[in-house]
């Protein structure tokens, strides 16, 4: 519980999260976590403790009979009192249901206060929705960017600069309003020194977008960088980190998150717009009295706020409920539930007023399929959900041995120079290749695709050699040159994704890990939907086709395995079930798949827990030393609650507070000789009968107010914790009652508690600390800190090397 450093500041800039948390080279210093708050800082704004007073007249009061301005409020890197902000949501519920019979504004108050959870998830859909919009808009534009400008409007992307052009539809993307920068430059975009211009226009183009990126994170929002997905986890589970959902995140993150994903990168924005969304939720908080003051109450603000994220990221509103049940949430109740799919459908429905891609599709690689999937296709599918788990754990491995290298050597120093030199090598490599070359959610919707008639992707070369067609079904046809080009094509762009993902995932640029998953998936699931098509195809009367698939008939749909393929990669990396199949049927519009989708799913988070047992994002987590009690783990030790306790055998005794018989100064050289964030309250040190617990932060505000505004309270005044005070001489100094700071009901447990049940009481309650307590007297306490660490004892790791980093 030693505090390693502090920093000075006021009340008003520490209790905010709206403040920014400078970090030079976004190193983050969690020395001072969750039961260790930095509060010395927060001292700049009062006297020093040096036992100085008013003297005044020795009438008794009870200072805080109203609360004072920072009591009850927390310190950053710490861990917020899930059962104390309950129990003060409910007295304030309580408190304005009885004011409500009194007169009729108390009753309009009561309305809007029940009323207010609704509107701010209102606010949260319509923010969320509009600024997923605008990022939509404006990476596809910039993504254009790198390969030519529309002479009609440099604003237009390729795609809609031709929509008013008078070219044939094969010809589509040929229209002589866009012109490509040789085209511009050269005035022709023909040759071999065309196709360099070009090459070194679009390595340039991408170098510029991650470089303002890189630099807009480091100066000005640090905590802008990654995914945000563990951070968010962590957070919602009661960690705060001041600045991580303030405004400067905000929007350094809108910003740079349009600048990484059109720089080509290995990374996707749909991961990073949940934290957008939680940012959004986070800011409008602070216009809601009862979410501003209360921690937990922002907190399913936040839950809900995750699902709005993801409902604009896939346009999937109840794949973004389910998500932040399964994936991101740590307290979910029922009312979160509702809440959070209303934020969802406001989202999506703001997100679809905009139509961003000018489809009405919420996503660019929305697809609908129309041929059922015989039963036999379920060999294959399964197969996708065995490479999906072999490929999520190997990625996971290979990414976490990678950022830890970062964290513990020099790398992590550069992280600008890591920047361009990750994004030279991808442009470099991906230019010639057009599946590569393309933005990746292109390429998943390429890959999704169903070939049709007037499909003229070299994907739909095939030969066509059949007389009439049913609508736009075709029947399985032989593979064309086009058909063979793109499976060789595809494979080099699928080696490249799988390595040049590892090394991206993790930079100091915001960067989401669903799309390069499902495009590592998408293009596995097409090669291997090609195949066996062709297969089919082939050898129609083999026994395993025979009795479904005849000659000419439509029997093989290779983007249906393209979908499958990406389902499973990503909930290979992510370990999503529920959320995932949800999300993905959402995509496609169809129920039919969704047995395809829960086989490959299941299958790959089987697999992949075969080889490692955390996700993506709690590996993330682990890494980074955040104080996260994972629920999904069991604890299966046969340890007591005495043998993770503090203090241990040969430590000094527990640093305790008597009820009514220390003084001012007494309390003053306990907290400045210590940095313990409460302390146990006590009859008296030979009694050690319990009577409460004082955290430290309220103990030092409400003596420095004391010493401030109330007459009479110096350095020799006794400080009471009870409702009775004993008597004192005439001329004692005033005594100092803060029984209203002390809890009363502190969590306690009995020295020979399993620890099996003291880690879930710390799971499903989210403690701070417990006491530990023996015949009814104090024998000492674990805190959040501790039960990390003997898990982590437990599971043969070094509990120092893990925790805070």
């Amino acid at each position: 519980m030693d505090q390693k450093g502090y920093r000075r500041g006021s009340f008003q800039s520490a209790t905010s999260d709206e403040d920014m948390l400078e970090i030079a080279g976004a190193s983050m210093d969690f020395s001072m976590a969750d039961d260790d708050p930095p509060l010395d800082r927060e001292m700049g704004g009062f006297p020093s403790y040096n036992g100085g007073g008013m003297n005044g007249t020795s009438a008794m009061m009870d200072f805080l009979e109203e609360p004072l301005p920072g009591v009850g409020t927390y310190e950053d890197f710490n861990t917020i009192d899930w059962v104390r902000e309950k129990s003060r949501d409910r007295d304030r519920h309580r408190e304005i249901t009885n004011r409500s019979k009194e007169s009729t504004w108390a009753l309009l108050h009561s309305v809007s206060d029940a009323f207010s959870g609704w509107l701010l998830m209102l606010l949260i859909g319509l923010l969320a929705g509009s600024l997923a919009g605008l990022i939509d808009i404006s990476a596809h534009w910039m993504t254009d960017l790198k390969e030519g400008v529309c002479l009609a409007g440099f604003w237009f992307n390729h795609e809609h600069c031709c929509w008013k052009s008078n070219t044939t539809f094969t010809d589509r993307d040929k229209c002589p309003e866009w012109k490509s920068w040789s085209q511009l430059i050269l005035g022709h975009g023909e040759g071999a020194f065309a196709y360099i211009l070009n090459y070194l226009m679009y390595v340039i183009w991408a170098l510029m977008f991650s470089l303002l990126a890189v630099l807009l994170v480091k100066g000005f929002a640090p905590y802008a960088c990654g995914s945000g997905i563990p951070e968010i986890k962590t957070i919602l589970s009661g960690f705060i980190i001041r600045g991580y959902l303030g405004k400067w995140t905000l929007v350094i993150k809108t910003i740079t998150l349009v600048l990484a994903v059109s720089s080509g990168l290995s990374l996707g924005k749909e991961g990073p717009l949940v934290h957008v969304a939680c940012c959004c939720g986070n800011i409008l908080c602070h216009l809601f009295t009862k979410y501003r003051k209360n921690e937990a109450k922002r907190r399913e603000v936040l839950s809900a706020a995750a699902a709005a994220g993801v409902s604009v990221a896939f346009g999937a509103p109840i794949g973004g409920v389910l998500f932040s049940l399964e994936e991101v949430s740590y307290y979910f109740p029922l009312k979160t539930l509702w809440r959070s799919f209303f934020a969802a459908l406001v989202a999506a429905f703001t997100l679809r007023s905009i139509n961003p891609f000018g489809n009405s599709r919420l996503v660019l690689f929305y697809v609908e399929f129309h041929m059922p999937w015989h039963l036999l296709e379920l060999v294959p599918f399964i197969l996708l959900g065995i490479f999906g788990g072999l490929w999520g754990a190997f990625f996971i491995r290979s990414n976490i041995a990678w950022c830890r290298r970062r964290k513990t050597t020099r790398l992590g120093k550069y992280p600008v120079l890591e920047v361009f030199v990750v994004t030279a090598i991808t442009a470099i490599l991906a230019f010639p290749n057009e599946y590569t070359r393309m933005s990746t959610s292109e390429l998943i919707s390429e890959l999704f695709n169903d070939c049709g008639i007037l499909d003229s992707s070299k994907l739909c070369e095939y030969v066509n050699d059949f007389n009439s067609t049913k609508g736009d079904d075709l029947p399985d046809r032989a593979a064309g040159p086009g058909v063979y080009t793109a499976m060789w094509q595809l494979a080099l762009a699928l080696i490249m994704k799988v390595f040049i993902t590892i090394f991206t995932f993790g930079m100091k640029v915001p960067s989401g890990l669903f799309i390069p998953s499902m495009a590592v998936g998408a293009i596995a699931g097409r090669l291997l939907g090609v195949a066996v098509e062709q297969l089919a195809f082939y050898h129609h009367d083999w026994a395993i086709f025979s009795g479904w698939c005849s000659q000419g008939a439509d029997c093989i749909t290779p983007g249906l395995y393209a979908m499958v393929g990406a389902a499973a990669c990503l909930g290979g990396v992510t370990r999503m079930t529920v959320s995932l199949v949800v999300i993905m049927f959402e995509l496609t519009g169809g129920l039919e798949y969704i047995v395809p989708l829960m086989a490959a799913a299941m299958t790959s988070k089987w697999v992949a827990d075969a080889i490692g047992r955390e996700g993506i994002y709690d590996a993330h987590i682990r890494l980074n030393g955040y104080p996260f009690l994972e629920a999904k783990e069991e604890f299966s030790h046969k340890t007591r609650a005495m043998d993770v306790m503090r203090p241990r055998k040969n430590d000094p005794p527990l640093t305790v507070i008597t009820q009514d018989t220390m003084t001012v100064e007494d309390v003053e050289t306990i907290v400045t000789s210590t940095t313990y964030s409460g302390y146990p309250v006590v009859v008296s040190r030979v009694s050690q009968r319990l009577v409460g617990f004082v955290l430290r932060r309220d103990l030092i505000i409400s003596i420095e107010n004391a010493r401030k505004k109330q007459d009479g309270i110096v350095s020799t005044s006794v400080i009471c914790f009870t409702d009775y005070c004993p008597p004192l001489p005439p001329s004692s100094p005033s005594v100092l009652k803060l029984r209203s700071i002390l809890d009363l009901s502190p969590f306690t447990v009995t020295d020979e508690t399993p620890m099996e049940i003291v880690v879930d009481i710390f799971r499903k309650l989210g403690l701070r600390q417990c006491l530990v307590t023996h015949n009814g007297k104090l024998l000492g306490i674990i805190t959040k800190k501790d039960v990390l660490k003997h898990i982590a004892q437990m599971a043969n790791q070094d509990p120092d090397s893990i925790l805070f980093n």
